[in-house]
């Protein structure tokens, strides 16, 4: 719980630039300044700039400035000013603890600068609108809304890299770290600070000797003491050149921290006491209450009770004095403690209530601090939902306006588009049919592959002299299939004629191992069409897949009809049906797998689109309890070649 404050402090400590007395001695000379300047623009850059320069001292004067930054930006349409005003109330309402009405000004400034971004690549408007950015990341980060704080702060580090700014990149880095470490997430706020670290270094900025603290910091939490030693002896060198006392002093108490883990107390006594005077030189009580209770806690786990008392008291009181419950409620325990092991049970009695009293408060603050915060948002809310209701009639008047005149600009675009959105359905129309051949052409290849692996087979089970009559089969079904393959229809008796051939070589293939017919109805016109090759591929899974592995003869039959105004094409089997086959192959090993039947099923989508009617595809597996087999049923639109 200690290191919460103590690193909340560090982190703060990196935002610190310059001394309160150089502080006024700016505001001075800034005031004199305006006293002479006539300009309003001129005027009301120095209002910006002087409530700028009390952010960190007197927010209400911050405020007060940065308020008549606005009016006369406003009254001068002046809109960089306004942003840079709205940037200022902002942090006002920051450190009044004001975080809605912060959160406003903020979301109000980014936008602003992001306008004045779309007529202008100035760097100056760019570095602004990500301090706004960062300045939300800021008080998400305070709201425990750590996504949202990481996303701002994102945000922010692209401008900053893409306009070069490496101070405030540094910053960007080191505020995302931070984020990190407060979600716990350690490994990712040591990445950030150490990119924070590199960029410090690179151009000799002072705050990189409390980035090398903030490292230590986190490998002493992963426990990696010999990483955290190093950067902690970095940091002690480089503070050297630093005058940043209050930041050696928090040093020198981590470097107590690691020498009292590691169980050298003579070691962490030294650090401790340089760290305490440190804090006493400041007037740093709550430094140095810190101290002391790390002092105390030492000797208590020395088992040197007598010692350890003088320090603890000692830190309860600074705690008490400058009211800190949460050191409080460390130290009343370790008091607690301390008595028990004296056998002192009325004392350790007392410190234990005092220390509960102290923990009892610290949630209540918390739980109030929720409170507040959940009454702020609702009351933000509430604020918006009136101003939504207020400017509803005005948006209602505009909106029916604007309406009105998209209606007529979209009954002109209408009427002027109409004959483009002909052209254009015709060429969609064009573009499905060349689709469709490019599916056409896609089939060839497949089918050749399958025919010549046929070819290979029956050569090897039957010899040469065979082989020379399934050739001449073959090359008259190639024939067939290259002579209407690249067109979109082909006639039925064609198609009838191909399966002839086909079967019949299947047939010789595999020795007469099935039967097969092909019958066309007399609803069947001979001059009615379909894609090519679409067939085929059903008809050499029913061979393969359902009547090879059948024991026995087997049989297909393939009709073609005419109903309910579709051709439709029945492929039948009587083989060992789909289920059968599915666990054949589960056990088997593929030698490739067919792209046939999903060529086959985008080929068919691909019809509807073109000609606007149904074509569908139906497999059914057929069981009447004596003999299995497959149904393809294919409905084609009926179309005439």
């Amino acid at each position: 719980m200690k290191n919460k404050y103590i690193l909340t402090i560090v982190f703060l400590l990196l935002s610190i630039c310059s001394t309160v007395f150089a502080q006024n001695k700016t505001i001075d000379s800034l005031k004199r300044v305006l006293k002479v300047t006539k300009i309003d623009t001129s005027k009301t850059n120095l209002f910006n700039r002087i409530a700028d320069q009390y952010k960190e001292s007197n927010p209400d004067s911050t405020r007060f400035y940065a308020s008549k930054a606005i009016a006369l930006a406003q009254k001068n349409n002046y809109l960089t000013g306004t942003a840079d005003a709205n940037i200022n109330l902002g942090n006002a309402h920051i450190i009044l603890g004001d975080y809605n009405k912060a959160k406003i000004y903020f979301k109000k400034a980014a936008l602003q600068y992001h306008s004045l971004l779309k007529d202008s690549d100035s760097k100056s408007l760019k570095n602004g609108e990500a301090r706004a950015l960062a300045s939300l990341g800021v008080i998400y980060s305070e709201e425990s809304n750590y996504a949202a704080a990481l996303e701002q702060y994102q945000k922010a580090l692209k401008i900053y890299l893409e306009i070069g700014q490496k101070k405030n990149i540094s910053k960007a880095y080191n505020n995302i770290g931070v984020v990190y470490k407060s979600e716990r997430n350690l490994p990712k706020a040591l990445e950030y600070f150490k990119k924070a670290l590199a960029i410090q270094e690179e151009i000799g900025e002072q705050a990189a000797a409390m980035s090398m603290t903030n490292i230590g910091v986190i490998y002493f939490e992963q426990n990696k003491l010999n990483e955290a030693l190093n950067y902690y002896k970095k940091a002690l060198k480089s503070f050297e050149n630093s005058e940043n006392t209050r930041g050696l002093a928090l040093l020198n108490n981590y470097l107590g921290d690691y020498y009292h883990k590691t169980k050298q107390a003579n070691q962490a006594i030294s650090y401790y006491n340089a760290s305490l005077k440190l804090n006493e030189e400041m007037q740093d009580k709550f430094g140095a209450s810190l101290t002391l209770y790390s002092l105390g806690q030492l000797y208590c786990d020395q088992k040197n009770y007598n010692e350890a008392m003088g320090y603890a008291n000692k830190s309860l009181a600074y705690a008490k004095e400058i009211g800190v419950l949460d050191q409080t409620y460390h130290t009343e325990k370790l008091l607690s403690d301390l008595y028990e092991f004296q056998n002192n049970h009325q004392q350790s009695l007392a410190h234990y209530k005092e220390y509960i009293k102290a923990k009892d408060s610290l949630n209540s603050i918390e739980n109030n601090k929720r409170f507040v915060q959940a009454e702020m948002n609702f009351e933000y809310q509430k604020k918006e939902a009136l101003l939504l209701e207020k400017n509803k009639s005005q948006s209602q008047l505009l909106f029916f306006l604007i309406v009105g005149v998209v209606l007529l600009i979209g009954l002109i675009f209408v009427l002027f588009n109409r004959r483009q959105i002909k052209r254009r359905l015709t060429l969609q129309k064009e573009v499905a049919e060349y689709e469709q051949k490019a599916l056409h052409l896609q089939m060839n290849p497949h089918f050749v592959f399958n025919c010549l692996g046929s070819i290979s087979s029956f050569i090897v089970q039957n010899g040469t002299d065979s082989a020379l009559k399934y050739l001449s089969k073959f090359s008259k079904l190639m024939r067939l299939t290259l002579e209407y393959s690249k067109g979109a229809l082909i006639p039925i008796d064609k198609e009838i004629e191909s399966l002839q051939n086909y079967l019949e070589l299947e047939q010789l293939r595999f020795n007469n191992k099935f039967e097969f017919t092909i019958h066309s109805t007399e609803r069947v016109e001979f001059n009615m069409g379909l894609p090519p090759l679409l067939i085929q591929p059903f008809v050499e899974n029913a061979i393969l897949h359902g009547l090879v592995p059948k024991e026995g003869i087997g049989k297909i039959d393939v009709n073609f009809d005419v109903e309910n105004n579709q051709l439709v094409c029945t492929i039948k089997d009587n083989g060992i049906g789909i289920s059968q086959s599915k666990k054949l192959k589960e056990n088997s090993v593929k030698a490739h797998q067919s792209m046939a039947l999903e060529i086959t099923k985008k080929r068919l989508e691909i019809m509807e689109a073109t000609i606007s009617k149904s074509a569908q595809i139906e497999i059914q597996e057929l069981n009447d309890g004596h003999s299995n087999g497959t149904k393809v049923t294919l409905r084609l639109p009926i179309q005439y070649f």
